[in-house]
């Protein structure tokens, strides 16, 4: 449990801390941004539109962030469009892509965009339940790591080639 956790008042002032095996290299957290290899993840959305995917190499267990010679690693932007909550407590939370075909690491996931000061809340996110800022609106841009490549036909269903063997789009492909 991290000071943030407790006091999430203080996600103002100092970013959540990162899992640093569970991101890309050079990763990095502000307030309300998470920044891949000199890449910011909100600046990307903008770009891309979302779901988007960034990839770097992946970081080597254990090391404290040295980049891996041969493995990657990958991050998923996706905007949230719908929250619902549910009966009981938590949050029902709809997203504009998908996680269920690649190694994603929803512990990790973060709210980027906003700084909130609410204390964390269990999303249904599909199949997953992640811990997020209970204040989820729609509109808002989660960031969630990824062990491995993710392609963004992967992510984004519209963007799935129709027959094996064909192309997906480009990465940026508005």
């Amino acid at each position: 449990m991290t000071l943030t956790h407790l006091l999430p008042t203080l996600r103002l002032t100092m970013p959540d801390p990162l899992d640093r095996d569970s991101w890309p290299e050079f990763t990095t957290a502000t307030t309300t941004d998470v920044v891949v290899a000199g890449v910011s993840l909100i600046r990307l959305a903008e770009w891309c539109g979302t779901p988007c995917v960034h990839t770097a190499a992946a970081v080597v267990p254990g090391t404290g962030g040295k980049p891996s010679d041969s493995e990657l690693a990958a991050v998923v932007v996706l905007r949230v469009v719908g929250v619902t909550p549910r009966h009981g407590g938590g949050l029902d939370v709809r997203l504009d892509g998908e996680l269920h075909l690649v190694a994603a690491l929803t512990a990790q996931a973060r709210l980027i965009g906003r700084a909130s000061t609410i204390r964390d809340t269990q999303a249904h996110v599909g199949a997953s339940v992640i811990d997020l800022p209970g204040d989820l609106r729609v509109g808002d841009l989660l960031a969630v790591p990824v062990r491995g490549v993710a392609r963004l036909h992967d992510v984004d269903p519209r963007r799935r080639p129709a027959a094996e063997g064909e192309t997906p789009l480009g990465y940026c492909g508005r």
